[in-house]
């Protein structure tokens, strides 16, 4: 139920009536002064003067207290007002303002004392907030696990370098963006201290996701920290593999130097015994087969053996794009365009670089082969007009990403790529992926290969650090 604008509550009635502090000051001095006033006006009114004498006198009297009463009011509200600014002032977060004339043993002195001292204390705090924030920022900065919160309304507030990497944009440009458009939802949505997939810029990796929650400005916030587990996973499966085969290789190699030895002696036996021709050239071609098959089980092993044993980079500077352009040329079985990006030098082993480029293009050309019917290693000069394997890089901020497209059968069974012992390829080893990965890993990068969007065939992306600030800190040799 409504009230009357014409009628007032009493209480702000009873608020809006009372004078203010000045005022009041000004009162209580004239109800001090009021009984030494009349006293002396009838003191002058009985002496036997003039009228205007004693109106005069009387009137000195009236400008008289009204000075004291005037510098009793500034005496008493100067001070008053001086703390009320300096209390302001910290209200606004201005801690530069401090109470004069502070002074113990007096009671407004004391008063001061005491707000310049909390004005103290909080510009100390502030100073202590600010260092702790520039601290806390500058850890979450240098922690390699992308580190990312979000507001209530799942928007992106705090992103870490580590998670620009990870999404492979710049930090402007993700704040404000929702959970959906970073294609982070299963970050708000799947079980705390889960392993889950990101399906990044094309590119498939496990992660283990913590999640917590704070408050910032009274405003509840969820922040999501990932930790790669799938390096993590390659790396010990890597050292398992790396162990197996180097005591396979170790007990075979005992076993196929003798057969070897053996099946040549025998051969040649064989050759000056006298016999049947028939069953010499039986026991001549069987001997053979043992001999050439104990050699390429040999150099087999040899090639697993160089992966469990490659030794740490060695960085200097390389200039990408002459490398690139004398990689390329050596492929002959199918044309390879290459589309000349910026100029970039970078620290990189060049050796291993070389290694890891070659196998790459020769697996993309073998690929090409296979979809159109040729036999894979066999020669051919002939010309194609656009070319059947696309070789081109990109600058980003810290890392150089090479992109080597082909337009080979594509992959059926992404997730064995890289795994050792794995090969489509009637004569593959399963060694060229696995070490090229190493190598790059070695390096701080990563490569990743999937199907092509636009066409058939796969697209090898590979990813460096411009500078070796990323280098792998332990060494991949057993």
């Amino acid at each position: 139920m409504g009230s009357s604008p014409g009628l007032r509550s009493p209480s702000r009635a009873k608020k809006r009536a009372r004078l203010l502090y000045e005022n009041r000051i000004s009162l209580y001095a004239f109800l001090v002064a009021v009984p030494g006033l009349l006293v002396s006006a009838v003191l002058i009114w009985a002496q036997p003067w003039t009228l205007g004498s004693r109106i005069a006198l009387i009137a000195v009297e009236l400008f008289a207290w009204w000075l004291l009463a005037l510098a009793l009011q500034e005496q008493t509200t100067r001070p008053l007002q001086t703390l009320a600014n300096v209390i302001g002032s910290l209200r606004e977060e201005d801690y530069s303002f401090r109470a004069r004339n502070a002074a113990p043993e007096d009671a407004l002195g004391e008063l001061s004392l005491e707000v310049n001292a909390l004005a103290d204390m909080l510009a100390d705090q502030k100073v202590r907030a600010i260092e702790a924030t520039a601290l806390l920022q500058r850890v979450v900065d240098e922690i390699d696990a992308p580190l990312f919160a979000f507001n209530p309304s799942a928007a992106l507030v705090l992103v870490n370098p580590a998670g620009e990497h990870l999404l492979r944009q710049t930090r402007t440009r993700m704040l404000g963006r929702n959970v959906q458009e970073l294609n982070l939802q299963q970050c708000l949505t799947a079980d705390n201290e889960s392993v889950v997939e990101l399906n990044v810029d094309g590119s498939q990796a496990r992660w283990l996701l913590r999640r917590s929650s704070f408050r910032q400005s009274g405003v509840p916030h969820t922040l999501v920290v990932l930790s790669d587990v799938s390096r993590a996973l390659r790396e010990e499966e890597r050292r398992a593999w790396q162990r197996l085969i180097r005591v396979l290789g170790h007990e075979l190699s005992n076993s196929l130097a003798p057969i070897k030895s053996i099946a040549g002696s025998l051969s040649y036996r064989v050759g000056s015994t006298e016999m049947d021709p028939g069953v010499r050239t039986d026991l001549q071609r069987g001997l053979e087969i043992i001999e050439a098959r104990s050699a390429s089980l040999h150099r087999f092993l040899e090639a697993y053996r160089k992966l469990a044993q490659m030794p740490a980079p060695v960085l200097r500077e390389v200039a990408l794009e002459p490398l690139i352009a004398r990689l390329t040329s050596l492929e002959t079985r199918v044309p390879v365009a290459v589309e000349a990006g910026p100029p970039i030098v970078f620290q990189a082993d060049p050796d291993q670089l070389e290694q890891m480029l070659i196998n790459l293009i020769r697996n993309a050309a073998d690929a090409v082969l296979e979809a159109t019917g040729s036999k894979v290693g066999q020669d051919t000069d002939r010309p194609h007009p656009s070319g059947k394997i696309r070789v081109r890089w990109i600058a980003e901020s810290s890392d150089v990403l090479l992109l080597i497209e082909d337009e080979g059968p594509g992959l059926s069974n992404p997730a064995n790529v890289f795994t050792p012992f794995y090969t489509t390829k009637p004569t593959g080893s399963g060694v060229g992926l696995v070490l090229s990965r190493q190598i790059a890993e070695a390096h701080g990068g990563s490569i990743e290969i999937s199907n092509r969007t636009d066409c058939r065939g796969c697209v090898v992306k590979v990813v460096l650090p411009r500078s070796p600030a990323r280098l792998a800190a332990t060494s991949t040799r057993l």
